[in-house]
């Protein structure tokens, strides 16, 4: 693992989920109690924004009451000690991995703490609630809305991360379910362009055949194992 000089990890809800925040499938957990039609589409939040709005405040909310894992604090620790090229994409919408330690997180699917004003189209960090429609703090507007890729729509900068995906060495995806488009297939896109691919994951993902290999348990075990064979420690 030393020798590889450009690395690109996605990182996916499986990272976070032993901190205590839910995934899309978890038995009982947030996303079970809605349709993803519901609170994860701009038709959804066209037909009831009331309940997307109440939906989002409470997973930001949520946020207080969870902490970075070893997982992110091993890739804090990857991005402060490798000597070479490193990007780290994440599907998640929490702040964990900064919280771990992370200072350069691509977060494609947009982050619970920003606002997106759908009339000035600008971004603002935002802390608190949404449901009582307050005003951009750009434009004054009533028309902020979470700062969250919906299905349907397009993920943030996808050009920088199919650049680095043809130019990489080693990609890496950890805690992905696979089922996720455009996420899903960057392992073939990274291996068409010549990179070792390595999954680490609870279990095989829908892609798990894309990758040269899988090493299965949990992120807080397998991530600092993997970033000391990085490391050379």
């Amino acid at each position: 693992m030393a020798e590889f000089k450009r690395i690109v990890i996605l990182t996916g809800a499986g990272i976070s989920a032993e901190s205590g925040i839910d995934t899309f499938r978890s038995a009982g957990g947030l996303w079970e109690q809605h349709r993803v039609e519901d609170v994860a589409t701009p038709e959804g939040f066209a037909r009831n924004p009331n309940l997307v709005l109440n939906f989002y405040d409470m997973r930001r909310a949520a946020l207080g009451n969870v902490a970075p894992n070893p997982a992110h604090e091993a890739l804090a620790r990857l991005e402060r000690e490798f000597s070479g090229e490193l990007l780290l994409v994440t599907q998640n919408v929490d702040d964990l991995h900064e919280r771990g330690g992370s200072a350069r997180v691509l977060h494609m699917h947009g982050e619970l703490k920003s606002a997106l004003c759908t009339s000035c189209e600008t971004r603002s960090p935002w802390l608190t609630t949404m449901i009582e429609r307050p005003p951009c703090p750009v434009c004054r507007a009533p028309t902020l809305r979470p700062d969250v890729v919906w299905f349907g729509e397009m993920p943030y900068q996808m050009g920088r991360i199919y650049h680095a995906l043809e130019t990489c060495e080693l990609f890496v995806s950890i805690g992905t379910s696979g089922a996720v488009y455009p996420a899903a297939g960057f392992v073939q896109e990274a291996r068409a362009n010549g990179a070792q691919c390595l999954e680490l994951n609870l279990e095989r993902s829908e892609g798990s055949r894309f990758f040269h290999e899988s090493r299965l348990g949990p992120a807080s075990v397998l991530v600092p194992e993997w970033v000391e064979d990085v490391l050379g420690c």
